[in-house]
């Protein structure tokens, strides 16, 4: 991602993941990332919405980034 998330709020699965977002993972093996805590887990912030803190995201990044 060329830009950086904000520090603050929260990201839904479709800003995450490729196409439109930095992680180039599939629905499927970011819900088995999440359940094996590869990835950050999320929040719910109603009954059918689920999002990720904007910073846990920026930490994951920066993970990844420093790994390649």
């Amino acid at each position: 991602m060329t830009n950086q998330p904000p520090a603050q709020g929260f990201f839904r699965l479709k800003q995450i993941l490729h196409p439109d977002g930095p992680i180039p993972v599939s629905k499927s093996t970011w819900w088995a990332g999440v359940r094996a805590g590869r990835y950050p887990k999320p929040v719910k912030l109603g009954p059918r919405i689920t999002a990720w803190r904007a910073i846990d995201i920026a930490a994951l990044l920066e993970t990844i980034s420093t790994e390649f």
